[in-house]
């Protein structure tokens, strides 16, 4: 509650940008029980919520992912 609000947090929306494939996508960052990727709900636990949290807009992240490494660019958050 105490963070920013251009800072990711758990509930926070992401919109990022994969910039390698030049591509935008918007994640909200939840627990584990309510984790559904398909409607772009994602564990604070994953691979992609643990990298995004912390940082805020405008800051590159690099997710290490069981397909190799991605680099994100935080775009938007809101809280």
């Amino acid at each position: 509650e105490d963070a920013p609000k251009d800072v990711v947090t758990l509930g926070s929306k992401v919109t990022v940008l994969d910039l390698e494939e030049d591509f935008e996508e918007v994640y909200e960052i939840v627990g584990s029980q309510e984790a559904n990727p398909r409607a772009g709900k994602i564990s604070d636990d994953s691979p992609v919520g643990r990298a995004l949290k912390g940082f805020k807009v405008g800051d590159v992240v690099t997710v290490e992912a069981p397909a190799g490494a991605i680099k994100l660019k935080i775009i938007a958050v809101e809280n």
